[in-house]
C-alpha cells in the first residue's frame, strides 16, 4: 500500500488496485507500521486475562506446550480455543516462532499481569466503598507507583463528592483552581470548559433541579417520529405524543 502511494497513486487508485474500501488505505497511510495500527488490539480486555498469571507460573517452571496448558486451563474453566493460548505463548518464543533445542524458554514476567487502561479508569471512577478489598488493593498499588494518576484520583474523588453533595457553591472555584495549578493536561481542558459557563455549572452543582424529565419526552418525540419513518405531519404527530403512554 505505501509502495503504491509513494509511487504517486492517489488514495482511490490503491484502494482499487488493491480491492479495499477507501477508509481503510486512508487509516494505513498515516500509519508508520504495523505495530501502531495493532496497538489498540493487543491491549483489549481477553477473557483469557484470569489466568494470565497460572500460564506466567507454569511457563517458568518449564511447560512451554501450548496443548498441555490449554488442558490445565479446561480443567479450571477455561471455555477458549487452542489457538488463543497459543497466540498469547508466542510472545515467550524465541523470534522464529519456536524455541529451539538447547535453549531455554524466554521468561514470562514474574509479576502480575498490569491491569488494562479501562480497568484502572473504572475503578477510578468508582466509589471507594463499592471497591471489591482485591480491587482497592490492586488501585492502592498503582496510584503509589504513579503519583500522577494519584493526583487525578484525588481530583476525581473532590468534584464526585461536590457533585453528589451540591457543593457547587461552595467548592467548584476552589477545584478550579487546584486542577489549574496541576499538570493534569487532560483535567486542564475539563476545567476550561468548565471556565467558559461556570455560572450554569455552579447552579447544575448546587440546586436539586434536574433536566432528566425534558431529556426524557425528548427522546420519547424522537421514538415515535422514527416509528412515523419523518412521513406523518404535525397533527398526528402531536396525537401520539399525547395518546402515547409515559
Amino acid at each position: 500500500m505505501h509502495a503504491l502511494l509513494e509511487a504517486g497513486h492517489s488514495q482511490q487508485q490503491t484502494a482499487r488496485i488493491l480491492g479495499l474500501d477507501r477508509t481503510t488505505i486512508a487509516r494505513f497511510a498515516h500509519a508508520p507500521g504495523p505495530d501502531a495500527l495493532l496497538v489498540k488490539a493487543a491491549g483489549r480486555d481477553s477473557k483469557l486475562d484470569p489466568f494470565k498469571p497460572y500460564l506466567h507460573r507454569r511457563w517458568n517452571q518449564g511447560i512451554t506446550t501450548a496443548a498441555v496448558l490449554h488442558a490445565e486451563l479446561a480443567a479450571q474453566g477455561w471455555t477458549g480455543h487452542l489457538h488463543t493460548v497459543e497466540r498469547y505463548l508466542r510472545r515467550f518464543r524465541a523470534a522464529d516462532g519456536r524455541t529451539s533445542k538447547g535453549r531455554a524458554p524466554t521468561p514470562a514476567p514474574a509479576g502480575p499481569p498490569v491491569p488494562k487502561t479501562r480497568q484502572i479508569t473504572r475503578w477510578l471512577m468508582t466509589r471507594p466503598d463499592r471497591l471489591r478489598p482485591c480491587e482497592q488493593a490492586q488501585l492502592d498499588a498503582i496510584t503509589a507507583a504513579c503519583p500522577h494518576l494519584a493526583g487525578l484520583a484525588g481530583h476525581i474523588r473532590g468534584f464526585a463528592e461536590m457533585m453528589t453533595r451540591r457543593q457547587g457553591l461552595l467548592a467548584l472555584e476552589d477545584w478550579l483552581t487546584r486542577v489549574e495549578a496541576d499538570d493534569q493536561p487532560q483535567l486542564h481542558s475539563f476545567a476550561a470548559g468548565i471556565r467558559r459557563d461556570q455560572q450554569a455549572v455552579t447552579t447544575g452543582l448546587a440546586l436539586p433541579y434536574s433536566s432528566a424529565a425534558m431529556e426524557g419526552n425528548v427522546n420519547k418525540i424522537k421514538m415515535i417520529k422514527r416509528q412515523m419513518y419523518g412521513r406523518a405531519g404535525f397533527p398526528l404527530l402531536r396525537k401520539r405524543v399525547i395518546l402515547h403512554p409515559a
